[in-house]
């Protein structure tokens, strides 16, 4: 492992690209992967978002939710299933995948049907995984364990770019704060671009999240995603990262904290806007 190794600062996934000082791109999608009609909708009205808009999209969706509160909680359709409908979403929709690994033995199976690999923030530091999301070759989001500083990034970077993978995303998902509550310090943001050298993603939903809030399950200030989210664009980032569902009341995971599709168009025209003024990307008039 070469621990010098740095990190790509302009990483490229598909068509879209992630940089501190491009224009944002966005991760979105439902928490959970419920069902190939669900995927192939979200999907699909994603894309159309985003052609209109002409920003970069990777659809996010979870094949299982190995994290959850409560035993008894849904989890997801499973590894088995979930692939074929990956392959499809990339094939008939043209957008790039990401979905989270739990295994390092999941990682190059799961490769063979996403672009990218998403470590999830209570396993950013279980190094096996890493160095297995690495030698995919594939495109590697680390989530910010909510218990970690962001300069303690820089040594979970050093292990995927140590492990021959320059193409990592780091994400800013908020801190634990007492119990059931994260708070989301912008600080985190530079800090996290200056010390890792890799593009940086703001988590909007899942910064809102109170982990076991609700005691069986977790909960979530919704209200607050805007507001976070424009902070942190302000700030700057390389993208966003939101969760969105038609019916998000009903969603099987993470319901209190995702935006509701029929908001998402008009959050990411708002986040738009504060992204090309925090980057000086605003059209000047002609004098």
């Amino acid at each position: 492992m070469n621990v010098n190794s740095p990190a790509a600062p302009i990483v490229s996934v598909g068509p879209v690209k992630f940089g501190n000082d491009l224009s944002m791109s966005i991760i979105a999608g439902p928490c959970q992967l419920e069902s190939r009609a669900h995927a192939l909708e979200v999907a699909g009205a994603l894309k159309e978002i985003a052609t209109r808009l002409k920003i970069g999209l990777v659809y996010k969706t979870s094949f299982d939710k190995a994290n959850r509160t409560s035993g008894t909680a849904a989890r997801g359709i499973g590894l088995a299933q979930a692939l074929p409908i990956f392959a499809e979403i990339r094939s008939s929709l043209g957008l790039p995948v990401l979905t989270d690994v739990h295994e390092a033995t999941q990682c190059a199976e799961v490769a063979q049907a996403v672009d990218v690999l998403q470590i999830p923030a209570f396993l950013c530091r279980q190094t096996d995984l890493l160095l297995a999301a690495a030698a995919t070759g594939k495109v590697v989001n680390i989530k910010k364990g909510q218990f970690l500083a962001p300069w303690d990034m820089a040594n979970v970077v050093a292990k995927i770019t140590g492990g021959g993978n320059p193409n990592v995303l780091v994400t800013e998902r908020g801190a634990s704060f007492g119990y059931n509550t994260l708070v989301s310090d912008m600080r985190a943001l530079p800090i996290l671009a200056r010390t890792t050298g890799a593009p940086v993603i703001f988590d909007a939903t899942h910064s809102v999240q109170q982990p076991g809030g609700k005691g069986a399950s977790s909960g979530g200030e919704r209200e607050f995603v805007p507001v976070l989210a424009r902070a942190a664009v302000a700030v700057g980032v390389a993208g966003v990262f939101i969760e969105t569902h038609p019916d998000p009341d009903h969603a099987p995971s993470d319901g209190p904290n995702m935006v509701p599709l029929r908001d998402f168009e008009a959050l990411i025209k708002t986040l738009m806007g504060f992204d090309a003024l925090a980057k000086n990307l605003v059209k000047k008039p002609i004098s």
